[in-house]
């Protein structure tokens, strides 16, 4: 939860960016032109909406993700048959982490399709595919569940999962890699917070690298889903690579780059020292 909320104060503006970018790639040139326009358009404010969601969002999903992570190394370690003390390699590691990220998913979707919503609601008006939009969560929240009701939250989830599965085995994996490297045959639990931010800054940058254009699907589906029904996944990226070329997958990327170091970095720090700390208290009883 620290390292949710760690991930969301440091990224959100540069989130917000990437969203818009990625559902509306024709209104803005680059990440300078998206943070200039939505400055003037709607202010500073405009950088954080959607914070709750995102906010709730990345809690939940970084609170299921590790505690599933911990388990998950549990099953790895029973799969290759070691003793449940021994430490994982790297690689095994990222295996628990893209099996662990399949539960971090369920809780996900609904809250990210909340927060991608917030975030384009202004771009949804401006291209006329909404006639007024909703500029509170709970006024989406009530949107999604009076058209299309609790499965409406859902929507994007098969995107979802084809993003995280794959996507948290190269993040644990460039993590795990990363704290290798800079820990040089001593304990990885002796790494002080510069390595620990630029492992985990590394990790988010591998899972973004790995997957962006899964995500940009997965934002055109909830995100243009409030105009009418979406053609799913296979449906939604045919028609993008075809109406809009393939770099069009890969609108927002630079402002996905520079939150995916800072933000991923900020997560790995506060839970490294977060769980150190509990750790500690739980030893002294």
């Amino acid at each position: 939860a620290l390292g949710g909320t760690a991930c969301v104060v440091t990224g959100q503006p540069f989130d917000t960016a990437k969203v818009k970018m990625q559902t509306f790639p024709e209104m803005y040139k680059g990440i300078v032109d998206c943070f200039m326009k939505t400055y003037k358009q709607v202010g500073f404010r405009g950088f954080y909406k959607g914070t709750t969601p995102a906010l709730v969002a990345n809690i939940a999903e970084n609170s299921v993700l590790f505690m599933c992570y911990g388990f998950c190394q549990q099953i790895v370690r029973r799969i290759v048959g070691v003793d449940r003390k021994t430490k994982l390699s790297d690689l095994q590691n990222a295996a628990a982490g893209s099996f662990a990220s399949a539960f971090a998913t369920l809780v996900l979707c609904p809250t990210e399709l909340v927060k991608c919503r917030l975030q384009a609601m202004h771009e949804m008006q401006l291209s006329g595919k909404i006639i007024q939009g909703h500029n509170t969560v709970w006024s989406v929240v009530k949107g999604v569940l009076q058209k299309d009701g609790p499965l409406g939250f859902y929507r994007g989830l098969s995107s979802t999962l084809l993003r995280e599965v794959p996507g948290y085995f190269f993040f644990f994996g460039g993590y795990e890699l990363s704290r290798t490297f800079f820990a040089s045959g001593r304990s990885k639990d002796e790494l002080g917070p510069i390595p620990l931010l630029l492992s985990g800054g590394f990790g988010g940058s591998c899972l973004w690298i790995a997957v962006y254009p899964v995500d940009c699907v997965k934002s055109r589906i909830q995100v243009l889903s409030m105009a009418g029904k979406q053609t799913g996944f296979m449906g939604t990226f045919v028609t993008v690579v075809r109406t809009e070329g393939v770099l069009a997958l890969y609108s927002g990327l630079k402002p996905t780059m520079i939150r995916a170091f800072l933000a991923n970095g900020a997560l790995f720090l506060a839970y490294e020292y977060s769980r150190k700390l509990m750790m500690k208290q739980v030893d002294s009883y």
